[in-house]
Order: structure tokens, then C-alpha cells, then sequence
């Protein structure tokens, strides 16, 4: 038989789980009796008799004249513990562990990448043939602390199609576009700090500043971009250090930045000392080039980042910083100092296979699979009832809305016991306000069964 817990257990479940999480770390002294009484709606007996047990445990240690702290070393980093708590269906890390899990008979209409027979597999199998008749310093040296000129050389030219004029010297090669956004919030923030983001936004930015143990404020986004007002209102309430966001297509949402709202965002963050990082991950889906903050800005006060791991090889891991000289010079020595010189036969190999010319041919072929895709997914959802948030100008991304009164957490339960991988809303929201949302991926939702499954789902 299940006991239920009494209040004692309660507030002793909620100090460990802060000890755990490094709300309380070690030395910290722990509210008083009477302002945890308070705060949990306890009685102040209930939590003397709390407090004097985590003594008798260890955990805590009782200080005459000042009160209890926190003993021991620092807890283990648990990601997955942090605040807020959330269904461990709708934890962005549970997603990321369920996407990339290699069991082929799962469909994954929820994950961010295209099916592997999608991507510029030929175009790597060249490079990799191309590296294997290199130099011997080439597949056995350390790269340079930017990484490889003849790459970094071609990314300045791709983001001058941008508007964004970047000399070779401003860009330095990262591992992958997460460890590009890494390598900057390391190198910018410190614990404690606000960092704003969209809401929502990419799941995994919430995941990797969970580890910085910084503040997340969600800035709600609208089809045109965040919303400025919000945005402003931010800036004013948590003197925010970074702003997180996608260029172009809006990841999960799939919606464009558009000029006006580029130029308020901008105009707004004059005043402050906030700095904007501009994930550019899906730029080559674009039928033409949305508005870019780096072009507006010039690369003051924004960072652009990105990869190829979505249109070119998740397998082989790249990615870049675009930032002012100072900034590149700095992030430098961070690379080094955690992981040293870097690799550079990635970096190669994405050389070859960017330059080839099949791979012009490959993107206009995706934009139009994806474009076929996008139009046939949103017909069989149509006739579900979930409908687009926004029909997307481009890329592989649909986020939508499920009919009133369903609960996208459940509905993905249901789905992942049938096999089928889903990406609920509360996921990618800060705020947790998107309950009623799935984000699809329209190349990953080709199979009929995910609908039928997704139906079944559905009916409960």
C-alpha cells in the first residue's frame, strides 16, 4: 500500500530536490522556519520538525544565531531537475533522448532533421574520399584556433548573400552549432543572469541554459517576429544579457522576421547592454533571404551562429561563430581552453561537399520536396482538426494546434506507445502556456501511419 506523504515529507522532498537541482548550494543558508512555513503554507512546527531530520541526515547543518545551511559538496549537475518542473514528456530533454534514439521502427514526425535519404549523402561520401587522399596533417593535426581558412573564407562570402559583411578573420569554427551557442553563453553570461528567448523557441536552448544556470524569460512571438512590446518590456524588468533566436525560419513556429519588426527589436536594445546570438541553422531552405539582425547591425551587438547538420550531415559535426574581432579573439582562447585546437577533418569534408556542385542541386531539390511535404501534411492534419499556426513561406517545420480541449502531453504518450515520436508544445514554451500545440516536421510525416496513430491518440 502506497502511504501518502505528510507535510513533513513534502518540505523535506522540496529542500532536497533544490539541493539537487543547485537552487541550494553548499554554505547557502535555507529560508528561515517561519519564511518556509509561509512560503509552503505549512505551520512553523511542521518545518522545525523537517529542517532537524535533513539535519539528522546530513544535509543540513544548524548554525546557533544563523539559522540552517546547506552542508556537503555540490550536488551533481541534474538537468533534468532543474525548475520549472515539467511532465517528463514535455522535458526538452526527454524529447532529444526520444528523437535521436536509433530504433528504426519509431517514425519521428516530432524531431528537427530530415530523413536520412534526404540529406547530401553522396556530396560527404566525395568529401570523405577527398579527405582520405589528403596530406597526412590533414586527417592526423589539430585545426587552427578559427579552423580551417578556405571554410571560414567561403562562409564569409554565403553570409555577404545575407547582407551580413563578415571578413574570414570574424568567423571561427565551432564543433556544432549547439557548442557554438555554448562556447558564447560561456563566454558572456554568469549564473544567475537573464537570458531572453521565444516563446517558443527551439527546445534545446532551454536545455543548454539550464546547464548555465541562468534566468529564461520567454518573449512571445508572433508570425512576424517577437513580440516588441514584450520584448521592450523585458528589457526594462530583468536587464537581460543575451537574446536567443533563430534567423529566417523561426524554429518551431516556422514563421520570418520581418524588416519592421528587425528594426524596432534593434532600435529597442540600443539603450541596453544586451546582446543578441542569431542561430542562422536553416538558411539554405529559404526561398529567398529573410531579414538578418547581423546585416542590420553590422555584427555590434548580435552574434550569428549556425551549422549544416540539417541540410548537409548531422554525422559530420560543424558549425561557426560570426562576431565583432574582439569578441572572435576572446572566444578563441575559450575553444581552447575546452577543447583545445579542435577538429578539422569535419571541417574538410564539409569544405568538398559545400562546394561541390551537386549541392545547389540537392537544396533546390529539398525546398521542393519540402514544399510537397508541408502541403500534404497540412491536409491530413486539416482533416483531424489541427490546424497551422502559421503556413510556413519555407523549411521543414509546422507548428499547430490541436482542437480545444486536448492536451498535446497526452496525446503524446499515447502516440510514443504506438510508436510514433511526437514533439509536444510545453516543450519549446518557456512559460509552459502551449499545451494545445504538436510541432511537425513535414520530410518526418510522410508515413501514413502517423496519422493513424496520431487519430487513435486522439479519440483517448
Amino acid at each position: 500500500m502506497r502511504l501518502t506523504p505528510t507535510r513533513i515529507d513534502v518540505v523535506m522532498a522540496t529542500v532536497r530536490d533544490r539541493i539537487s537541482a543547485r537552487s541550494y548550494v553548499p554554505g547557502m543558508r535555507l529560508p528561515s522556519v517561519r519564511a518556509q512555513a509561509k512560503a509552503m503554507q505549512v505551520s512553523v512546527s511542521t518545518v522545525v520538525e523537517a529542517y532537524a531530520r535533513l539535519t539528522a541526515e546530513g544535509l543540513i547543518s544548524a548554525r546557533p544565531g544563523a539559522g540552517f545551511h546547506v552542508c556537503g559538496p555540490v550536488a551533481p549537475l541534474a538537468l533534468a531537475g532543474i525548475d520549472p518542473p515539467r511532465d517528463r514528456q514535455v522535458d526538452p530533454l526527454w524529447l532529444a533522448r526520444q528523437s535521436l534514439e536509433p530504433d528504426a521502427s519509431l517514425l519521428k514526425p516530432g524531431c528537427g532533421w530530415l530523413p536520412e535519404d534526404w540529406m547530401y549523402v553522396e556530396g560527404i561520401r566525395r568529401g570523405l574520399r577527398s579527405a582520405a587522399r589528403a596530406p597526412a596533417s590533414a586527417l592526423a593535426d589539430y585545426a587552427t584556433p578559427l579552423g580551417l581558412p578556405p571554410l571560414r573564407q567561403l562562409l564569409a562570402r554565403r553570409l555577404a548573400g545575407h547582407g551580413v559583411e563578415v571578413a574570414p578573420e570574424q568567423i571561427m569554427l565551432t564543433e556544432s552549432g549547439s557548442h557554438a551557442v555554448d562556447l558564447i553563453c560561456r563566454f558572456l553570461l554568469q549564473p544567475g543572469d537573464t537570458v531572453l528567448v521565444d516563446d517558443p523557441c527551439y527546445f534545446n536552448f532551454l536545455a543548454l541554459l539550464k546547464a548555465h544556470r541562468v534566468q529564461v524569460v520567454g518573449i512571445p512571438y508572433t508570425p512576424n517576429g517577437p513580440d516588441v512590446e514584450a520584448f521592450g518590456a523585458a528589457l526594462q524588468a530583468h536587464a537581460p544579457r543575451l537574446y536567443i533566436t533563430n534567423s529566417g525560419i523561426q524554429n518551431p513556429t516556422g514563421a520570418v522576421l520581418s524588416p519592421v519588426t528587425a528594426h524596432q527589436l534593434l532600435k529597442r536594445a540600443d539603450n541596453s547592454d544586451l546582446v543578441i546570438v542569431e542561430d542562422d541553422l536553416f538558411a539554405d531552405f529559404e526561398h529567398s533571404p529573410a531579414p538578418r539582425l547581423a546585416a542590420f547591425d553590422g555584427l555590434s551587438r548580435v552574434i550569428q551562429v549556425g551549422s549544416f547538420s540539417k541540410t548537409l550531415s548531422a554525422s559530420v559535426r560543424c558549425g561557426y561563430i560570426a562576431a565583432r574581432p574582439d569578441w572572435i579573439d576572446s572566444l578563441a582562447d575559450l575553444k581552447i581552453a575546452t577543447s583545445f585546437g579542435g577538429g578539422r577533418l569535419a571541417a574538410d569534408i564539409l569544405l568538398t561537399a559545400l562546394t561541390d556542385s551537386g549541392y545547389r542541386r540537392h537544396v533546390e531539390t529539398v525546398r521542393t520536396r519540402l514544399a510537397t511535404a508541408r502541403d500534404a501534411t497540412l491536409a491530413r492534419l486539416a482533416t483531424l482538426g489541427i490546424t497551422p499556426w502559421v503556413v510556413p513561406q519555407a523549411g521543414m517545420l509546422l507548428w499547430c494546434r490541436l482542437p480545444d480541449g486536448l492536451d498535446a502531453a497526452t496525446i503524446a504518450r499515447r502516440c510514443l506507445a504506438d510508436g510514433v515520436v511526437l514533439a509536444p508544445g510545453n516543450a519549446f514554451s518557456p512559460s509552459l502556456n502551449a499545451a494545445g500545440f504538436l510541432r511537425f516536421n513535414a520530410a518526418q510525416a510522410q508515413d501514413r501511419r502517423v496519422f493513424d496513430v496520431l487519430a487513435r491518440a486522439m479519440r483517448g
